[in-house]
């Protein structure tokens, strides 16, 4: 079983409450939370309106099957989350 981590940092400009931060990230969980493949929680900067951080852990047998998720993880952040993407760092676990 191979599992790997994806961290994901955003900044959210014009985010003026927690409420608004949540909404405006919520399909993140609500896309990749039904996966049974992927885990996601919002894991940096919970209280903070501006900054947000996202972890993502998959496991599969095949490190392929894992590189591709992460991959269509990253794209869809970049394209369809109302955020700037600061940062994105993978990094295998086993």
């Amino acid at each position: 079983m191979k599992i790997a981590q994806l961290d994901v940092e955003f900044v959210l400009h014009g985010c003026r409450s927690l409420k608004d931060k949540r909404r405006r990230l919520k399909k993140l969980k609500d896309k990749f939370g039904r996966s049974s493949a992927v885990a996601v929680c919002e894991s940096a900067y919970p209280d903070d309106l501006r900054r947000s951080g996202w972890s993502f852990i998959a496991c599969a047998a095949s490190a392929t099957v894992i590189e591709q998720a992460l991959s269509d993880i990253e794209r869809y952040v970049e394209w369809s989350v109302d955020a700037e993407v600061t940062s994105c760092k993978r990094s295998w676990l086993a």
